[in-house]
């Protein structure tokens, strides 16, 4: 039985390929929705204002993910094996998220005048209602489709949110031309609400209503908080340069940076698509053993690779194009993008070999390599960015990126010839 064959055997509702092709399609529209969303808030706030709302907003991703305390995840990895926990499994994402994010909201508001500029923690609290309960809710919402592996309707919901922030952009650039941070977050955690709605209406439709069995997250707290930590790290060397920059009081210098970076994730969804859509076929593969799931690691990383090198190329050579789509304001963001345009090829690496890790049971190993990445973005951060500003920002977040690629596929090699050691065990009574 070749590896293919044993893959598809184990989804009777699609192939893998199919699958991927589905995400494909939810990326590449959201792709041309998120570029139009970013043309239309650049020239809606502008360079500064931009750069208040991206203060506000970095500080809450980097602790939005403790909202859900990785119940999505945990969900995906068990509901993928055995469909009929769907219900209890949902329950549990439903209390977790409810009662944190509530929590977090209250925390953040607490803590933002002392950690980033006035006016970006003036909408803190805004921005918090909108990433710490309506947009997790909204992943985890997706996360459902993925364990079922109904990727036409989890490529849906991926695309809802940026569909629902591009209309809205729109609208408030064509009645008000110009708006501030404020007015924005207010429309921002609006918006936020309806693709949330409707993935929990779909949610209901399709498979049924939750069940709420407080024992399972005493059950599998550890396993989701371990998930959350690992999410959080994530965000913390992606968002952390960008909370900084407004500590001090670059507000305009963070709109130019973080310009520049929204096009490498925007450029980088392809290879994020590929990570999603074979993220429930590696937990399966998983359950047998490492051996498997690795093989199908690494030659996902060969297409990924080639595509992430041809983004990086793309992205130095329309650079320029920045402050024609986006306006004079942010001609800085051009080479800001080709200090950055490499971030791709690194995340492509980092990011395939971190899904294998996560689903052959290795998830300590890469919450510590992010973890690693994250105090080094820190150290990096806080003596460059004084000194250089966006620039010291962007050289930290190549170093981190680069460094993280080359730690997590170490890892991977290291437990490939171990294992026997390191098989992952998935049945949901364990």
């Amino acid at each position: 039985m070749t590896l293919w064959t044993k893959i598809t055997n184990y989804a009777p509702t699609g192939s893998l390929t199919r699958n991927i092709g589905w995400m494909f399609l939810g990326q590449g529209i959201g792709y041309s929705t998120r570029v139009i969303y970013f043309i239309l808030i650049a020239r809606l706030l502008g360079v500064l204002q931009y750069g208040i709302v991206v203060g506000a907003y970095a500080l809450v991703n980097m602790v939005a993910e403790y909202s859900k305390l990785g119940t999505g995840l945990v969900f995906l990895r068990y509901v993928s094996a055995d469909r009929s926990e769907f219900a209890v499994y949902w329950g549990n994402i439903l209390l977790v998220t409810v009662s944190m994010s509530c929590l977090l909201i209250a925390l953040l508001r607490l803590i933002a005048p002392h950690v980033i500029d006035p006016a970006s923690a003036a909408i803190v609290v805004l921005m918090a209602i909108a990433a710490c309960f309506f947009e997790q809710l909204t992943v985890s919402s997706t996360q459902v489709f993925q364990a079922f592996e109904k990727m036409r309707i989890a490529a849906m919901l991926n695309l809802s949110t940026s569909l629902m922030r591009a209309l809205t952009a729109g609208g408030m650039l064509l009645w008000l031309h110009r708006a501030t941070a404020r007015q924005w977050a207010i429309a921002f955690a609006a918006t936020s609400a309806v693709p949330t709605i409707i993935a929990v209406i779909l949610v209901t439709v399709h498979f049924g209503w939750p069940r709420l069995a407080p024992h399972l997250f005493v059950k599998r707290g550890t396993e989701g908080l371990e998930f959350a930590f690992a999410s959080s790290t994530t965000s913390a060397y992606n968002d952390l340069d960008k909370a900084m920059m407004s500590h001090y009081g670059m507000s305009a210098a963070n709109g130019i940076y973080t310009m520049a970076y929204r096009v490498v994730d925007m450029a980088t969804m392809p290879i994020a698509s590929v990570q999603l859509a074979s993220e429930p076929r590696l937990f399966q593969l998983g359950s047998a053993g490492v051996k498997e799931a690795v093989t199908l690691g690494s030659r996902l990383l060969k297409r990924t690779l080639l595509l992430s090198a041809l983004t990086a190329v793309g992205m130095f050579v329309l650079a320029p194009l920045i402050p024609f789509m986006v306006g004079r304001s942010f001609a800085e963001s051009v080479i800001a993008l080709r200090w950055l345009c490499l971030i791709p090829v690194f995340r492509s690496v980092h990011g395939i070999a971190g899904s294998v890790l996560t689903c052959i049971g290795c998830q300590r190993y890469r919450t510590l390599t992010q973890i690693i990445a994250a105090v080094m973005n820190f150290g990096l951060n806080l003596w460059l960015i004084p000194k250089y500003g966006w620039h010291g920002a962007a050289w930290g977040s190549l170093a981190t990126d680069g460094a993280l690629g080359a730690m997590n596929w170490s890892v991977l090699e290291w437990v490939r010839n171990r294992p026997s050691r390191y098989s992952m065990r998935m049945h949901p009574t364990e």
